[in-house]
């Protein structure tokens, strides 16, 4: 009966459970944030606003040829002494360094100077202003990368293509000889010639027997020679000679 009554009691005063099962669902993310259209992607990446460039005033900054300036005297000397080697020396070759270290460079220097050439060294931006305002400006489109000078007062040509074959990694972009620009083939080419000696050996040689010839056919009998002299006689003219055959055969 107490029971009965407890439990109409405390259900009228609201009376709950004292233990309850509460569910707890998954935190989900319902809002995802979806990739943009191609074809949207585009059409912003073309219509972003791009700022134009912010102009710098007269005199803010200072003039970009300051450092020409200041070496300007440095440049003068160095075109002076490379006018002097141009001046000095009948053979000038322009050769290319390919990855050689100071050993190699060395060891080339010491083979050029037992024939009397030098290696000099000079800026390309110095070597091409030179150019442009002397007759040796056709030698300008050699002097890119890394270059040397090989230089020398004569045209030692055999010597410097012996020593630059043991140094592949030197390579030959052209020369100025006696005062003629030539490629790598046209100094291979003139290394091929004979020397000034032999040329004049063999004219003296030619002249000789020539002159000899000649003695000798003076002191054959003089009835031979002037028939020698009508032979060449009518060989320097062969209109005559042609009149005459035709006037021979109508006398016959």
């Amino acid at each position: 009966m107490a029971a009965t009554l407890c439990t109409k009691l405390l259900r009228n005063q609201g009376w709950a459970p004292l233990i309850q099962s509460v569910r707890h669902g998954s935190k989900a993310v319902t809002r995802h944030r979806k990739p943009l259209h191609i074809i949207k992607q585009k059409l912003l990446a073309v219509t972003q606003y791009i700022p134009p460039p912010r102009v710098v005033p007269p005199g803010a900054y200072p003039a970009e040829n300051k450092c020409v300036q200041e070496d300007a005297g440095l440049s003068l000397i160095l075109k002076k002494d490379l006018k002097k080697v141009f001046e000095e020396s009948k053979m000038v070759a322009v050769v290319q360094k390919n990855g050689s270290n100071a050993e190699d460079m060395m060891i080339l220097k010491h083979r050029l100077c037992k024939h009397g050439i030098k290696v000099k060294f000079f800026p390309n931006q110095v070597t091409r202003s030179f150019l442009s305002d002397s007759v040796y400006c056709n030698m300008a489109p050699l002097f890119i990368g890394p270059t040397v000078l090989f230089v020398s007062k004569e045209p030692k040509v055999k010597e410097m293509l012996s020593a630059l074959r043991a140094s592949p990694q030197m390579t030959l972009l052209g020369a100025c000889i006696d005062n003629t620009l030539l490629s790598a083939q046209g100094v291979v080419s003139y290394s091929k010639l004979p020397s000034v000696t032999v040329v004049q050996g063999e004219l003296v040689s030619g002249l000789t027997m020539l002159t000899s010839r000649t003695a000798s056919m003076l002191q054959h009998h003089p009835a031979r020679l002037s028939a020698l002299l009508r032979q060449y006689v009518k060989q320097q003219s062969p209109d005559d000679g042609a009149e005459a055959a035709p006037k021979a055969e109508a006398a016959t």
